[in-house]
């Protein structure tokens, strides 16, 4: 059954800003407190949603934070997912390791030489250009975003299309890394600072301008 709008958006809302409270979500959607809360009993109820410990406060009650769980997150996965793995599988099994390798740095070559044409397009300001990388990155289906810090930016995705995937073959996380420093060299250095396989709920790179 397809979820109400309403839901979706706090759904999209834990999704890409992590843990969030009932007010500071009735604050975001335009929603009020108890139409959020009404919501988020539904969700709940599916498995969606739950509540994270307490979060204490110099003052008054502690409050209670919302989070996704392992469900609310699949609500986001790529529906290609396992062919995707059965395909890794297959490769693996036919040619190798190295072969499986060799396919997914030829995949990731391809994929840098496109972002490449795309970010020469893009003039060249730095920070330009991360505008447009997080908008290709959207567009591949990350939920990238470009969030600016006091000491350069941070390139985060909030979803991971290929997850499945890349838990079949770290390469493909590797190559991830290694595109983003290709593509920003001799302008800024790239560090993963959040990766989702290593259990964090996005994967984050910072950026800082050389």
């Amino acid at each position: 059954m397809e979820l109400p709008q309403s839901q979706q958006a706090i759904l999209q809302r834990l999704k890409v800003r992590g843990p969030q409270s009932v007010k500071i979500l009735a604050n975001q959607l335009a929603i009020t407190t108890m139409g959020v809360r009404q919501h988020i009993a539904e969700l709940e109820t599916r498995g969606f949603v739950a509540q994270t410990a307490e979060t204490r406060q110099t003052r008054g009650r502690p409050v209670h934070y919302w989070q996704l769980t392992a469900r609310g997150h699949q609500q986001f996965q790529d529906t290609h997912d396992e062919c995707l793995t059965g395909l890794i599988s297959a490769i693996e099994l036919e040619h190798g390791e190295s072969g499986l390798e060799q396919l997914v740095a030829r995949q990731s070559q391809s994929l840098e030489q496109r972002y490449r044409e795309e970010l020469g397009t893009a003039g060249p300001e730095l920070e330009v250009k991360l505008q447009r990388l997080a908008e290709l990155r959207d567009a591949d289906g990350f939920m990238a975003e470009i969030r600016l810090l006091p000491d350069g930016w941070m390139l985060i995705e909030n979803h991971c299309p290929i997850m499945k995937a890349a838990q079949s073959c770290g390469q493909y996380c590797a190559s991830e890394l290694d595109m983003f420093r290709s593509l920003l060299d001799n302008a800024a250095s790239v560090d993963r600072v959040d990766h989702v396989l290593a259990g964090a709920r996005r994967c984050a790179y910072k950026i800082c301008q050389l």
